[in-house]
């Protein structure tokens, strides 16, 4: 059974870093799986992916040597179930802000007797290219299972939610947070108060033992924050770079663009 590679690089302490995958494209994902990230995040939250997408891309990231994972739309037991069937190594749990939401997605993410996961499908194991028998028997120790912190209230009961057996890495979504920091009047946090959350978050992770990390847009900005600490960083998406690409040739040649395609 293949060994989860990023699993591996958080429990030595070391930072991983991979991107977001938007699009769909099957090509861009085979593309970016060859390119030296540890891992790629299917966005199966906000992007238009199907299940039939959803397999296929996640099959031809992990036969790349990359490590294939899905942020699902939320953390029930029926998401979390079709996203580990479809092969992925690992779920990327949005809009974590309690401990028995942390718990639910937790245990649906492994088989019994640590958890209430599903046994069928005939998908997952080939990605680990391994046997069925040998999938249920390793599943539960190289499944990652990473939380995001997106909301002060997700801030509040950290201590708690980080300390749960089987969270993996705690994961910040910093336009989430941003949006649910917002006063009631709508004023939007100063940029001061929205560095002490994400400073609140590394802090309580490594309290817990438990690595943290965050979606960046830039290597400079990837390299800061392992810097303060965090290990499973995500740079910009496969959306992103196209269309930061496409503005800088774009700007060079004085061409009037019709959007501002840099801001993805």
């Amino acid at each position: 059974m293949r060994i989860n590679r990023v699993k591996q690089k958080l429990k030595r302490g070391q930072p991983s870093i991979g991107t977001w995958l938007t699009t769909g494209h099957l090509h861009i994902a085979r593309l970016l799986a060859r390119s030296g990230f540890d891992w790629l995040t299917l966005d199966m939250e906000h992007a238009p992916y199907d299940w039939r997408e959803t397999a296929a891309v996640v099959a031809a990231v992990a036969d790349a040597g990359c490590v294939p994972l899905i942020r699902i739309p939320e953390g029930t037991h029926a998401w979390i179930k079709r996203a580990l069937d479809a092969g992925a190594y690992g779920i990327v749990v949005p809009m974590v802000d309690t401990v028995e939401q942390a718990r639910v997605a937790i245990a649906a993410a492994k088989y019994p007797p640590l958890g209430n996961r599903s046994t069928g499908g005939g998908m997952h194991n080939l990605n680990f290219d391994c046997t069925t028998e040998e999938y249920y028997l390793g599943a539960n120790d190289q499944t990652l299972v990473i939380l995001q912190t997106e909301s002060p209230l997700g801030i509040a009961n950290s201590a708690e939610i980080y300390a749960q057996p089987g969270c993996d890495a705690i994961f910040i979504g910093p336009n989430d947070l941003t949006f649910q920091m917002r006063q009631p009047d709508g004023t939007f946090p100063t940029n001061e108060a929205l560095e002490a959350a994400i400073a609140q978050v590394v802090n309580a992770g490594r309290q817990a033992g438990t690595p943290t990390g965050m979606h960046v847009l830039t290597a400079e900005q990837a390299d800061l924050r392992i810097a303060q600490g965090m290990q499973f960083v995500a740079v910009s998406s496969d959306l992103g770079m196209l269309a930061g690409s496409a503005s800088s040739v774009s700007k060079a040649l004085g061409l009037a663009a019709q959007a501002d395609i840099a801001r993805y």
